[in-house]
């Protein structure tokens, strides 16, 4: 399975998806067409935790006071599935791989699975 969730209007998402092969890839604009719970599963289970998926840096985050609050899994899935912005992205699925972010080193280990 190759396959990547992508936000349209993100300039990080627009450069990755220009350095990275995406030939064969299925690609979901995640704004457009909103993750759903099976999608989500599916991530879930390669990153082994919902916090892994969520974006700290999203603008709601902020104006919900998250950081303040404690957030356990259950609450993590539910923010993922009710906001888009939440979905730390872009992520990428390669295989049975998952590569959630713009870090350097996630987007350099991605070049090099996908080489």
């Amino acid at each position: 399975m190759k396959k990547v969730y992508f936000l349209q209007t993100c300039d990080t998402c627009k450069r990755i998806l220009k350095e990275v092969n995406t030939d064969g890839f299925e690609l979901q604009e995640i704004k457009s067409n909103p993750i759903n719970a099976t999608q989500l599963a599916e991530m879930y289970a390669l990153s082994i935790s919902y916090e892994n998926l969520f974006n700290k840096r999203a603008r709601l985050c902020k104006s919900l006071d998250l950081k303040s609050k404690t957030i356990s899994e259950t609450n993590y899935k539910q923010y993922l599935l009710d906001e888009y912005t939440f979905l730390k992205r872009p992520v990428f699925i390669v295989d049975n791989e998952i590569f959630i972010g713009n870090n350097k080193s996630v987007v350099a280990a991605l070049k090099v699975k996908l080489s």
